[in-house]
């Protein structure tokens, strides 16, 4: 093989192993720099997606929002502990997945699984559904059901277990992978992985119920 063939190949490996370029890079340069503005930058950008987060987990807004000021105060507080071993995004979502953790309190809040039975269409002794089936999917590209739809999906996240409410929102809302849900939430990949496909179908489920009614 001449050198010449060789190149492309050679550029193919460098883009492989090219690290990525954070897109809140610019954010963690100023909060380690202790840039006053840092701060402010960090709320805009992550302070809503921080308190759905937070919400999820803890069932109730006054444990968000102080979870969500904890958390804020840790990043800026142990900035420099931040290594660029995972995204800086799913950094914020660990401490903010921590903290409020540690603010459930109650028996509304103990850890509960989602159950194969919660999910799944129920179906007869010969293995068919025992309901019909009904498409309720049309109803998304209808706008007089939009907000139908809305009000429906807002209360199915609420009935999701804690932990299953956390891990769909990372993985569907905010794009985290599973690998990164998991790190984020102390957990396994395979369990991420089962914790995010057991909301979508309690949530599938539920909207199909709330549409068809």
């Amino acid at each position: 093989m001449s050198v010449l063939a060789t190149e492309p190949v050679l550029e193919t490996r460098r883009e492989a192993i090219r690290p990525r370029l954070d897109p809140d890079g610019a954010l963690l340069e100023a909060l380690q720099r202790r840039d006053p503005s840092a701060a402010e930058e960090l709320v805009a950008r992550f302070g809503a997606r921080a308190y759905r987060l937070a919400r999820g987990i803890t069932g109730n807004t006054e444990d968000a929002e102080e979870a969500v000021q904890d958390a804020f105060l840790s990043v800026t507080r142990k900035i420099d502990t931040f290594r660029g071993d995972s995204a800086f995004r799913s950094w914020i979502y660990r401490i903010v997945s921590n903290a409020a953790y540690q603010k459930r309190r109650g028996p509304a809040n103990r850890r509960a699984e989602l159950s194969l039975d919660a999910v799944l269409p129920l179906f007869d002794e010969d293995g068919r559904h025992r309901e019909p089936v009904a498409d309720w999917s049309p109803a998304v590209d209808d706008p007089s059901r939009r907000i139908e739809l809305r009000l429906a999906l807002t209360a199915a996240m609420a009935d999701l277990p804690a932990d299953y409410q956390a891990a769909v929102l990372l993985h569907d809302v905010e794009g985290l992978s599973n690998g990164e849900v998991a790190e984020t939430l102390g957990i396994s990949v395979g369990n991420a992985k089962t914790r995010v496909h057991r909301a979508r179908l309690f949530l599938r489920k539920r909207l199909a119920e709330a549409m068809t009614a």
